[in-house]
């Protein structure tokens, strides 16, 4: 019963914390609505969802078409939650006896009481996030070291180091920001599973592909499962191959795109005292220092700022106090999808751990806040030893233009590699602090954006674009009925034998 409290107060908050960054939207909602949002708070999934379907299917014209699609959203919200929370205290249990050295019942118990898990009740049972196993190794260091098997990233760390040493040592010889270019070829295939649609169904697929940044360049389209009926533009802050195939006998598809491109290291020698005053009037300043999707300028983060940025002035010394401060502050924690919740940037701040994109998300709501102009950025990380879908920021600094900022690489240079000397965490540390390296491909320069052609239905992620979307003429396909892999092949650069 205890958790149980707990975990209902935890609700509870998040309820309160969208009540907060949303009251125009909720005053205009059916008394249904709110009856729904508050069954969900104390658990009773299948109540809310029974309300909100009924409330859909008898309405005769009294809910306004916005009304309508919140309804209809929250329906489709718990259900990924459902499928975000899918493990019962048993099936946790477990992996944990697979994967944590000398795990016994009653020290599982304890840590529910204690709060190390992610979990919240659901029709009366307490089920646990999916990555609750290896979420415990990113927060509680004595854990990780019972980790089974363990992992070893010393010589990925100590190449991290080698690699900032190289991109900053080349910006000051050849006084550009944009250096050390590698090239590579790229195929993503996204797999719809069988079974999902109806032989020879239409599916519409839209699969990321590289915008054009001053550090990557020379995108080449070289093939593709299906012609490409759209592709956007190079500038486009949503970048995507658009494709429709049918339906393969077994009721699956699957969807490809190969493409080269290049992409430059990046370091900025940041100066405080070189820094030019914004001009408030222009377009770049008034739209990326306003609030918007997951980006909101509640209490807490009025009252975080003042703490962490106290008398400053200048925006490269406040951004990287922000910077600092997350690189401290917060822990890494894998996430459940971000379309479940209301407030990426709050989330983060309040359970102090996040993923990459929910660290970005509240170092984006925190400089903007402050007055400085930040934008996402978000796709594929594949330095070697590794590659997933990765996202971070940009502060735009005058006279410097946009700069690259990755809070995720700043937390795991002061928490995670160990190994390293306290001069070498430092020396990552401050590199992603205006620097980044090769070893990526970014899609998106803006959160929340509108797919091109837009989606007939509700989108698996409505924040980011990294997996890609599908959908059919009736009805969207979300991220467990599709998988998704990446190939990467590094070319030799032009000139090179």
């Amino acid at each position: 019963m205890k958790a149980k409290h707990i975990i209902n107060k935890m609700i509870a908050a998040l309820f309160g914390a969208f009540l907060i960054c949303s009251p125009g939207m909720v005053n205009a909602q059916s008394r249904s609505y709110a009856e729904a949002l508050k069954l969900e708070s104390r658990g009773q999934f299948t109540k809310a969802t029974a309300l909100l379907d009924k409330t859909l299917r008898d309405d005769s014209g009294k809910l306004s078409p916005n009304e309508k699609q919140m309804l209809s959203y929250e329906v489709i919200r718990m259900r990924r939650i459902r499928i975000d929370y899918s493990l019962t205290a048993d099936k946790l249990f477990a992996q944990l006896q697979e994967g944590v050295r000398g795990i016994t019942k009653p020290e599982f118990r304890r840590w529910i009481k204690e709060g190390k898990f992610d979990c919240r009740v659901i029709d009366d049972t307490l089920r646990f996030v999916n990555s609750s196993r290896s979420n415990l190794f990113f927060r509680y260091p004595a854990i990780a070291a019972r980790r089974m098997p363990s992992v070893n990233d010393d010589a990925r760390n100590l190449s991290f180091v080698d690699n900032c040493i190289a991109i900053e040592k080349a910006a000051a010889t050849f006084h550009t920001p944009y250096v050390l270019p590698k090239r590579f070829q790229m195929k993503m295939t996204l797999t719809v599973n069988p079974g999902t649609v109806k032989p020879g169904d239409t599916v519409r697929a839209w699969l990321p592909i590289p915008h054009k940044f001053p550090y990557q360049l020379d995108f080449k389209l070289i093939g593709s499962s299906s012609k490409p009926i759209s592709v956007a533009p190079s500038n486009s802050p949503i970048r995507s191959v658009y494709m429709e195939q049918p339906a393969d006998s077994a009721g699956g598809a699957e969807f490809s795109v190969e493409y080269r491109y290049e992409t430059y290291g990046v370091h900025f020698n940041l100066d405080p005292r070189k820094v030019e005053p914004y001009n408030k009037s222009e377009k770049i300043y008034r739209e990326f220092t306003s609030q918007g999707p997951n980006i909101v300028f509640t209490r807490d983060i009025k009252r975080l700022s003042r703490q962490i940025v106290g008398n400053a002035t200048n925006p490269v010394v406040k951004a990287k106090r922000i910077y600092d401060w997350i690189a401290h502050g917060i822990k890494y924690s894998f996430a459940r999808e971000y379309s479940t919740i209301r407030n990426i940037g709050g989330y983060c701040l309040t359970k102090r751990y996040g993923d990459c994109g929910q660290e970005a998300m509240l170092f984006i709501t925190l400089c903007r806040y402050n007055g400085i102009p930040t934008r996402w950025q978000s796709g594929w990380y594949f330095f070697p030893g590794g590659k997933d879908i990765h996202d971070w920021t940009e502060i735009y600094i005058m006279p410097y233009g946009w700069v690259p900022v990755d809070p995720y690489m700043g937390i795991l240079a002061t928490r995670y590699m160990t190994n390293l000397t306290p001069k070498q965490r430092g020396i990552v540390r401050d590199f992603y602090f205006g620097g980044l390296d090769q070893y990526r491909m970014s899609a998106n320069s803006n959160n929340n954006q509108q797919l091109t052609p837009a989606k007939k239905f509700f989108r698996s992620d409505n924040v980011d674009f990294q997996r890609g979307e599908v959908e059919t003429a009736n009805r969207n396909i979300y991220f467990n009925r599709f998988g998704y892999t990446m190939t990467i092949e590094q070319l030799p650069n032009a000139g090179d034998k």
